[in-house]
């Protein structure tokens, strides 16, 4: 379960992307609408098909209004890797030290697995909808857009 609910603010973290620069969860919203979706591995069944769906839909997404971020705790030589072999246009972030799962509040599936949460955020930072399923990765896709829409006439969501 996420610790995070709607109306929150998101904390303000940075996470190492490609080319290991640090990019800033706070920064990014203060300029757009933002979909992270927290997913357990690179390349395992469902976080692939998780991952090429918002791929498959980013452009969509892009025009509601949001920018698209995964974060998982693989390497970004794995994010790399992973990304390139999928053609993802949008930013893996490495949380190799679990510090992003533990400021949203994600605890782990059967204490032991990490959990498949996708939040909605706000341009200003807050958090507009939380969606979890572990196992149907391609129904965080389809939350993220309704979520998008049905919030789209709220300032807060809007980045034009």
């Amino acid at each position: 379960m996420a610790g995070l609910r709607v109306g929150d603010s998101i904390p303000d973290l940075k996470l190492r992307a490609a080319g290991g620069r640090f990019v800033g969860l706070k920064d990014l919203a203060a300029k757009t609408a933002l979909v992270l979706f927290f997913y357990p591995r690179d390349a395992s069944p469902i976080c692939t098909v998780e991952s090429c769906a918002f791929r498959d839909s980013y452009q969509v997404l892009k025009g509601a209004g949001a920018e698209v971020i995964g974060i998982s705790g693989d390497s970004l030589s794995s994010h790399e890797s992973f990304s390139s072999r999928h053609s993802l246009p949008y930013l893996l972030l490495s949380d190799e030290a679990g510090t992003a799962r533990a400021a949203f509040g994600i605890k782990p599936f059967f204490g032991i697995f990490p959990r498949r949460v996708t939040f909605v955020i706000s341009k200003g930072g807050l958090v507009r909808s939380v969606f979890e399923s572990q196992f149907r990765g391609r129904a965080h896709v389809e939350d993220a857009l309704r979520a998008l829409q049905e919030d789209g006439n709220s300032p807060a969501v809007q980045s034009r």
